[in-house]
């Protein structure tokens, strides 16, 4: 059974590159010279939420394995109630580039961490890169 988190683990980051590769290919076409889509700002909410419960969700399931998130310094085992929901929300304060300081990443959590901000960090100027060329190719088309 030592195998099972590992499968669910690798599966867990599959689903989120597919939902990346996915966002980067999207093309929204009912731009019609307008500067703001909900189309785009709804797709861009799910994303966010994709990956905050995705990369969670690897918390959360790393935490099987042994303590992955500590909080305010004390390596204390919870049960998995509180485990899913400081994975959720060490996710979403990673994801957002808040990152308050109060649960602290340890082990493998730290590079998994990394990864994660760098996406949320990235990702709002991969947004704005695409509505600017979708914008340039609209503007081309007339």
């Amino acid at each position: 059974m030592a195998w099972l988190p590992w499968c669910i683990l690798i599966a867990a980051m599959l689903v989120l590159l597919l939902s990346l590769f996915s966002f980067i290919r999207i093309q929204v076409n009912d731009m019609h010279g307008r500067t703001f889509s909900q189309e785009v700002f709804i797709a861009l909410l799910i994303i966010y939420s994709t990956i905050i419960i995705g990369f969670g969700m690897m918390y959360f399931i790393l935490s099987f394995q042994g303590v992955l998130l500590v909080e305010d310094g004390k390596l204390d085992k919870v049960e998995w109630v509180g485990s899913l929901i400081h994975s959720l929300y060490f996710s979403g304060v990673t994801m957002l580039t808040i990152g308050y300081g109060d649960i602290t990443p340890i082990g493998i959590g730290r590079l998994i961490a990394v990864v994660q901000a760098l996406i949320g960090y990235v990702l709002p100027a991969a947004f704005v890169l695409q509505l600017v060329h979708q914008h340039v190719n609209n503007e081309e088309d007339e």
